[in-house]
């Protein structure tokens, strides 16, 4: 599997202590859509991505923080442009652990309805959807427990 970069101990993606993957690819549809360059993950682009297996991914999921983890986060670049990647990690971690799942997608709900229908087989999956807006009011999400940048952002808890 082809990552960015993981962070261990992340507690500004979700409410829980997770492990965050940086994923790979991104079309930018944000930026093509709003005419201008507003992806706070654009600098990932400059990152040389690696090959990890899932399995040490796994194994550092629980070793690295000594099992302090509750969770694991997936997010931009864009995990739905790598989703046989991202299916095939979440199918694995499954085999080990029920921690929530959190996914952040660029991605409007009607956008990605197979691959949501899909992960909707896993238990403890969120999804937080929509593109970034620029210039537009934060709000606090519920389900992440965190600040989210545009009003058309939301999770959802699919599963």
């Amino acid at each position: 599997m082809n990552v960015k970069d993981i962070i261990f101990g992340d507690i500004v993606n979700y409410k829980k202590i997770s492990m965050t993957v940086m994923m790979p690819k991104c079309d930018f549809k944000c930026d093509r859509e709003c005419g201008q360059s507003v992806c706070q993950n654009s600098s990932l682009v400059n990152l040389v991505g690696y090959e990890v297996d899932p399995d040490y991914i796994i194994k550092q999921y629980y070793t690295k923080q000594h099992g302090l983890m509750q969770a694991l986060v997936f997010q931009g670049l864009e995990p739905f442009d790598t989703f046989d990647d991202l299916l095939e990690f979440i199918t694995i971690f499954r085999n080990h652990y029920e921690d929530d799942i959190i996914i952040y997608t660029g991605y409007n709900e009607d956008e990605i309805k197979k691959e949501t229908e899909i992960l909707k087989t896993f238990k403890n999956i969120i999804i937080k959807f929509g593109r970034f807006v620029p210039n537009q009011e934060s709000h606090y999400d519920d389900i992440l427990g965190v600040k989210l940048s545009s009003p058309n952002q939301y999770a959802k808890k699919i599963s």
